[in-house]
């Protein structure tokens, strides 16, 4: 059975001492469910922080917004996954759609992102996802097939099983919008579709498929319940520790 994920994104957000009181209010955040984790991607600063005040709590995990696609040498700025090992860190985003757009990070680097996320044992969050042009011209599927041909299908079969991938939809991204229960689920079966179609029935079923795109409190538990949503990554609405838990609460 594939597990059901609450990812918080803070993205660039929070001063430090924000920071530490949200994680003291999430730090006994938690489900009935046995096969869903908890997964809290803070800034870089934050994530040995995040690590100490949640280290009570088993079912909660700290990730990484990113990583380089370069082991290691003159980069300044760059964090490299082997780092994020190093410091026990053991999820990553990776292909976040502000990486794609705002940094020019193309399909290439992130397959090398990838690569390096498994190397050293962290666990990448793929995300993927459609701007608005795309969806509007009836092109999403062939759009985001191509992402994850690009991205992830260089990838020997084992390292897929367990695997994240995240759909967020750009034109649903901090914009208020949000794609119906519908419409999620149907772009999360053509995913898992695609990875059935390269990797068998078994992995892709094996496979978290999170929905980002203005998950609320007040429509995750519609979203999460489609057959192949298997869980979120939340943006805003993770910033706020009453509404998150709803959320966390409203996994399968």
């Amino acid at each position: 059975m594939r597990k059901q994920i609450a990812a918080a994104n803070w993205k660039m957000n929070l001063k430090y001492d924000e920071a530490k009181n949200l994680l003291s209010e999430l730090k006994n955040c938690s489900t009935e469910n046995s096969n869903a984790e908890v997964i809290l991607a803070v800034p870089f600063p934050y994530l040995l922080t995040a690590q100490e005040i949640l280290k009570s709590n088993s079912s909660i995990q700290v990730a990484a917004q990113n990583c380089s696609q370069h082991v290691q040498g003159a980069y300044t700025g760059e964090v490299s996954a082997g780092m994020l090992s190093s410091c026990g860190i053991k999820y990553v985003i990776i292909g976040h759609s502000e990486r794609r757009e705002l940094f020019n990070e193309d399909d290439k680097i992130i397959s090398q992102k990838i690569d390096q996320a498994i190397g050293n044992a962290v666990q990448p969050i793929f995300c993927c996802g459609e701007p608005l042009a795309i969806r509007e011209n009836n092109e999403e599927a062939g759009y985001v097939e191509k992402q994850l041909q690009q991205g992830l299908f260089h990838l020997a079969p084992e390292k897929l099983e367990g695997f994240i991938i995240a759909y967020e939809p750009i034109w649903a991204i901090g914009t208020g919008k949000t794609a119906s229960a519908e419409e999620a689920q149907s772009m999360h079966l053509h995913i898992r579709k695609v990875m059935a179609e390269r990797y068998g029935e078994k992995i892709a079923g094996s496979i978290s498929i999170l929905y980002g795109g203005s998950v609320k409190a007040s429509n995750a538990k519609e979203i999460f319940g489609q057959p192949d949503v298997d869980g979120g990554l939340v943006g805003g609405a993770s910033l706020i520790a009453a509404d998150f838990e709803a959320i966390v609460g409203s996994l399968k």
